[in-house]
């Protein structure tokens, strides 16, 4: 409940009979306008915005119309970047959990990241953060954070969302994975979630579909929530694997929990559906801001955790593209971002300035109006003033620590919009076209703009914490981490 401000009336205002006179009416009058303008929780919520966070999983800037996509339709997306600002250089991790432990604490990986499919409790989250300017959180969508994996200490705590900040939350992959026999399930049709302590299983959900019901939860929130603030973290299900028909391609089949089996065949069909649900999707949450009346006071993120899926290829501005999830190339990191506060929000606007998921934190906390303290993380940075059309300093590279335990190859990465730099040595010019990273400019074939930043770039990366080796898994022994490491800084030339 919002606490209405302090106002002191004019003197004198005695106990007993008054004389009621014209000049002491317009006076009164004008401080119940003065109430009323200032003292309602609509008033109070608009200098704190509401924040609606929502990140897609497995899909990257190739399938989206206003990045050039050739192949999808999201014209609710691409309405939000016409309305608000579209970043050409938003980078995630290359696979989920790294960059969702990433996004919600505003840590690199190599202070916090030990298992896949966990985050530690002991993490300070985003939604804490906002719970200190009195918001009221929710988190709905994929969870896949209490260590199921590897049966880690509290894996079947359904508390665990509460506790990491959520006042209210629905999930998929909360305390229980996929394995139908253990009480699980898929995330699509007949689906197992979670919610608010109920564990709803494939008969209570039977023939529903998994994003509508996570998408009515959202909705609802925002609802009994209008007059704010509020915040709301939608990490959704869509488009990941398996890949299967949506309530608009479905047609008379059966809707049950063997919908969810993905047919070879249709697989490239069925995901360019499931991007087209997506984007319909968002377009609802849009669409529920603005029924409200609260879209100027509201700021809707939208993004990605990483590349789209290997098996998946699509035609982006004349080229071919192939999924490159778990890699660290720019088809695995290069993910969008797209903002949408009306009335705040330039726009139409494509900005040219760097964010990585470090940047997620510290922006949450600047738009609620909260100075970071010493518990909160130091290796993002605010772009809040890019979103008020206002001018900031903006990142000059961003990093990339990458050991997610899952079988795939890890490293370190340095880059800006143009040059991206390995630990290891690789250095290649991004910015020129080679997505692929097929020409190497290690030897100097870098031209001096070129030289000049891989020096800095080395310099930076030798900063930087150990590189990790060896391709990890479940049962990687050694975690290491470096919780108190350095920020890292560009040096002085």
């Amino acid at each position: 409940m919002h606490r209405l401000p302090s106002i002191v009336l004019p003197a004198p205002w005695p106990p007993g009979p008054q004389i009621f006179t014209p000049a002491y009416g317009a006076l009164l009058l004008g401080w119940l306008l003065v109430l009323c303008a200032f003292g309602s929780p609509r008033a109070v919520a608009a200098e704190r915005p509401n924040i609606i966070l929502i990140m897609a999983d497995d899909v990257s800037w190739e399938c989206f119309g206003c990045y050039g996509a050739q192949e999808y339709a999201t014209p609710h997306i691409d309405r939000m970047a016409e309305r608000g600002v579209r970043f050409a250089h938003c980078y995630s991790t290359p696979i989920c959990t790294t960059s969702r432990v990433q996004i919600m604490t505003g840590k690199y990986n190599f202070r916090n990241y030990t298992h896949f499919g966990y985050l530690n409790p002991a993490e300070r989250t985003f939604a804490q953060k906002l719970k200190q300017a009195g918001y009221h959180t929710a988190i709905a969508g994929k969870w896949q954070l209490n260590g199921l994996a590897n049966n880690l200490p509290g894996w079947d705590d359904n508390q665990r969302p509460i506790q990491a900040g959520f006042d209210e939350y629905m999930l998929w992959q909360l305390t229980r994975g996929k394995g139908v026999k253990e009480g699980g399930g898929e995330r699509y049709w007949s689906p197992v979630l979670e919610h608010n302590g109920k564990l709803l299983g494939i008969e209570d959900n039977l023939n529903k579909y998994g994003p509508d019901m996570l998408c009515d939860f959202v909705c609802d929130f925002v609802q009994r929530h209008e007059q704010g603030p509020f915040f709301v973290y939608y990490p959704m299900v869509l488009v990941h694997n398996p890949f299967v028909p949506t309530p608009d391609t479905i047609g008379s089949r059966p809707r049950d929990h063997s919908a969810n089996k993905a047919s070879a065949a249709d697989q490239k069909k069925n995901f360019v559906d499931m991007v087209h649900y997506m984007d319909k999707i968002v377009g609802r949450i849009c669409d529920k801001v603005q029924e409200l009346g609260i879209a100027e006071d509201t700021i809707i993120l939208f993004t990605a955790d990483n590349g789209t899926n290997r098996s998946i290829v699509s035609r982006w501005q004349g080229q071919m593209i192939r999924g490159g999830k778990g890699g660290m190339t720019d088809m695995g990191t290069h993910v969008p971002l797209v903002a949408w506060w009306e009335g705040h929000t330039p726009a139409g606007q494509t900005l040219d300035a760097l964010v990585d998921f470090t940047d997620f934190y510290p922006t949450l906390a600047a738009a609620a109006d909260l100075e970071l303290d010493a518990n909160d993380p130091v290796d993002g940075t605010s772009f809040l003033p890019l979103l008020q059309g206002q001018p900031m300093s903006p990142r000059k590279w961003v990093f990339c620590h990458y050991q997610p335990y899952w079988g795939q190859v890890p490293g370190q990465f340095i880059r800006n919009q143009r040059y991206k730099l390995y630990r290891d040595g690789r250095y290649f010019d991004i910015g020129s076209g080679d997505l692929r990273e097929e020409r190497d400019l290690r030897w100097g074939l870098a031209g001096l703009d070129g030289e000049r930043t891989r020096k800095i770039f080395t310099r930076i990366l030798a900063a930087a914490p150990p590189a990790p080796v060896g391709v990890g898994s479940r049962n990687t022994q050694v975690r290491p981490i470096y919780p108190d490491w350095p920020v890292l800084v560009e040096p002085n030339d």
